[in-house]
């Protein structure tokens, strides 16, 4: 609810003098707390969670429901996946032929809403709930998943696996057999469904020494889910791995698999890797959206200045280009746009991947298998006699496939790949350092580009912030900010009598319940891209460091990295927290 709207009406009911309110704004202010001004003023104990619930009420024009002493059918409530119950403060608890009651702290979640009407099918009447009566309709949950799991288990408290070994039976078969139970796949599929609604990239399962912890990767940062009781542990894993195809009875060695869901409106290929830890086996699933169009440069976040010099290398017909960065900073939905850009029926595309991540059509898409021999190297080679325009290699990782790929850019073929390097400049010595021949690669490299993800601001509670003397200081030590005001200039994302960092306006997300209180909604790149030149070619013959290639770059127009952040910063795209947490000089 809007906070204007809510001191207006605290004012007009004399809950609140405006004195009052003044005063409490000021403390919110000085605490920087991430509360939201509902909670702040029940932290403060200000106002009573039951005035402000009953004002909410006739503000919105909503009826309040107490789910403290009501009686939810259990098929009621597991209508709305536990996950998405907890995260987003919804619970059903009444069910007609066509209706469905949903009791929210937030009725105005439109977003939740449709998720929930869309998957049951029926007709959505709202309620409002306090945070005290949703507790206590959460915790129905955990009670009655301990319930239906509790047949898994002998009157001793042993699992259905032990007993099972007791009896003779093997232990892959009693798995098997807890796999499919019902409580079992329920759980594992809600988790699922939960993570692409909520467009995680990740979901970590893992054992701790009294319970199971489920967390998701959401715009890069792992959020806690739900926490399993630790007796349930084995059945999961056991489920997870059935799906991927692993060998359920293995518990001493790291496992990879795969597998895919594809319902109505979405496609998912998701990869599991499995690893022993102290107190079990910890299961990561990397989801990775088959069904999502490919995105165009600017939607990437390319500024014209980039986004020029890269087209212009794509189209050079031989040569190579490499991406860097860390995992999971968007190296390879980089390269998927790049090469669905160049995709025409003029031309022949292969890839070799490992694994291939997203499918597209017209490509020629090999993944390497070391299992049977099919390395990198190996399947390069075997695309070179199949008479190629364009190849993508996954990754260049040793001297064999640098070779390979250098040769093949020699011999008129263009070539994409990733390199893991923190910088661009970077990616030159690094070749060298993997036995590249320092000739081959200033003939052959045409640009270098590095990338990271940066979480983009909420445009929902997105305010403006200043830089204060003690920010100022802290970002001075870090980047050299008396090169970024020419580069801003020369970007034109500031005017042109801008003299000074400190009369830049910068943006920060105040949170709200449409990013779930982080400030922050989806991520965007942030890069710098290296061409070679001529100049930067010779430095490369004469093995110069990372250090003065940069140098020699910049004089020749690149924008580094952290300067790219600062003009989305400035453009009100990201925040200078944002900057500071994936780029520091």
């Amino acid at each position: 609810m809007d906070v204007k709207q809510l001191n207006t009406a605290l004012k007009q009911k004399k809950l609140l003098s405006d004195d009052k309110i003044k005063v409490l704004e000021k403390e919110k202010l000085a605490l920087k707390t991430s509360s939201t001004w509902e909670d702040f003023l029940l932290e403060k104990k200000v106002i009573s969670e039951d005035d402000l619930l009953k004002l909410k009420s006739e503000i919105l024009g909503i009826e309040i429901v107490d789910l403290r002493n009501l009686q939810i059918p259990q098929d009621v409530l597991n209508l709305v996946p536990e996950p998405i119950a907890h995260r987003h403060k919804v619970i059903s608890f009444a069910k007609t032929k066509e209706n469905l009651s949903l009791a929210m702290m937030d009725p105005e979640d439109i977003q939740t809403r449709d998720f929930i009407q869309k998957k049951t099918g029926l007709k959505i009447q709202t309620f409002l709930v306090g945070k005290t009566s949703l507790d206590a309709g959460l915790s129905r949950y955990h009670s009655s998943l301990e319930k239906e799991i509790k047949h898994l288990f002998t009157p001793e408290g042993k699992s259905v696996t032990e007993g099972a070994k007791a009896e003779g039976e093997s232990a892959d078969d009693s798995l098997k057999k807890m796999a499919e139970e019902i409580p079992v796949i329920r759980v594992v599929d809600t988790l699922l469904e939960y993570a692409v609604f909520e467009k995680a990239s990740d979901i970590h399962i893992e054992p701790q020494e009294s319970a199971v912890t489920v967390r998701y990767r959401i715009d890069g940062v792992l959020h806690d889910v739900m926490t399993l009781p630790k007796v349930i542990q084995a059945a999961i894993v056991a489920r997870v791995k059935v799906l991927a195809n692993l060998k359920i009875d293995e518990h001493r060695l790291p496992q990879d698999g795969r597998f895919k869901i594809d319902k109505e409106g979405y496609k998912f290929s998701l990869r599991v890797s499995t690893i022993p830890i102290f107190d079990g086996e910890k299961v990561v699933i990397r989801l990775l959206d088959e069904s999502a169009k490919a995105q165009s440069l600017e939607d990437l976040g390319f500024e014209k200045s980039a986004y020029d010099m890269i087209s212009r290398n794509i189209k050079k017909p031989h040569g190579m280009l490499l991406i860097t960065g860390p995992t999971g900073s968007g190296k390879s939905t980089t390269l998927y746009t790049v090469l669905s850009m160049l995709n025409t029926k003029n031309v022949n595309i292969s890839t070799i991947e490992d694994p291939v991540e997203y499918r597209i059509t017209g490509t020629n898409q090999m993944q390497v298998s070391p299992k049977i021999g099919l390395t990198f190297a190996i399947g390069l080679r075997a695309l070179l006699r199949q008479d190629p325009n364009i190849i993508m290699i996954g990754e260049v990782r040793d001297k064999e496939t640098a070779e390979e790929a250098v040769h093949a850019a020699m011999t008129g073929h263009v070539v994409f790949s990733t390199l893991h390097t923190n910088t661009a400049a970077g990616a030159l010595p690094r070749l060298l350092d993997i036995g590249v021949e320092a000739y081959l690669i200033a003939s052959t490299v045409n640009a270098v580009l590095a990338q990271r993800l940066v979480r983009v601001i909420c445009k929902d509670c997105k305010t403006q912030m200043e830089i204060d003397d003690a920010t100022y200081e802290s970002l001075s030590k870090l980047f050299h900010l008396e090169k970024l005001m020419p580069v801003l200039l020369k970007e034109g994302v500031v005017p042109a009598k801008t003299k000074n960092f400190k009369d830049l306006v910068f943006f920060k997300g105040k949170g709200c319940d449409k990013c779930n209180n982080s400030g922050y909604k989806g991520r965007m790149g942030i890069h710098e891209i290296l061409e070679v030149t001529p100049e930067i070619g010779d430095m490369i013959m004469q093995h110069k460091s990372a250090q003065e290639i940069q140098e020699q770059a910049e004089k020749n127009g690149m924008v580094l990295m952290w300067e790219d952040g600062f003009i989305k910063a400035i453009k009100g795209i990201t925040s200078v927290d944002e900057i500071l947490r994936v780029s520091k000089e």
